[in-house]
């Protein structure tokens, strides 16, 4: 069954999955912001910075929207739908009797401090709660990025731990601190309700994620 694309319209910027006429902008944010992004993302494939890369990602990142394993978008700025100020990504989603995903973002340099990054994710929380019906949202970030922890915080996330050497990030491993949100109003799926306390050990236990900034 094909399901809608999300197109998440905010006031000054739109989150939505990309396009094959994204390539070049895609390209463009990651080389102009490599080294501010460069301290909290894993190392990229040789090809990163190619066309034909980032249309076998926007091909799987539209195969695995589908298929309901993730939700990977860009913020686009409303004045033009082409110039791209940041990344969101819901993923890692396990259903079953755990209901949850994994989030990453990212935004450029020149647009810190500006509110993009909160009205994104105002916009993706709210998607994945009351449109893709997900109970926990978790995202993980290193203790000296202070300025994503804020956000986190603002955004309602509660502190759940620290996991020490917990991602192999720039040579060396990172500590991080857990967080989650989680869905007031979740509706439990029709067809789970006889099977509803059953096997959430198994799944995330065999499905494990973590994130600092987004895996694309």
């Amino acid at each position: 069954m094909h399901r809608q694309e999300p197109v998440l319209v905010g006031k000054g910027i739109t989150v939505r999955l990309a396009k094959f006429k994204d390539d070049p902008e895609i390209i463009r944010y990651f080389r102009e912001n490599e080294q501010h992004l460069g301290e909290f993302e894993k190392q990229k494939p040789a090809d990163f910075y190619s066309e034909e890369f980032w249309r076998r990602q926007i091909e799987l990142q539209y195969e695995e929207y589908q298929s309901d394993r993730s939700c990977k978008m860009f913020l686009f700025d409303n004045k033009d739908d082409v110039r791209i100020l940041g990344v969101a990504n819901l993923f890692g989603i396990i259903r079953g009797a755990f209901h949850a995903c994994y989030l990453g973002y990212s935004v450029s340099k020149r647009w810190q401090g500006q509110g993009v990054m909160i009205e994104a994710l105002l916009l993706v929380t709210e998607f994945a709660f009351k449109e893709m019906n997900l109970h926990r949202i978790m995202a993980n970030y290193m203790p000296e990025n202070e300025r994503s922890g804020h956000l986190l915080e603002r955004l309602g996330f509660v502190k759940e731990g620290e996991a020490k050497d917990y991602l192999y990030i720039n040579g060396r491993w990172r500590d991080h601190v857990l967080t989650s949100l989680t869905n007031p109003d979740w509706v439990l799926p029709e067809e789970l309700i006889p099977e509803a306390d059953a096997g959430a050990e198994t799944q995330t236990a065999s499905e494990d994620g973590a994130v600092d900034l987004p895996s694309l």
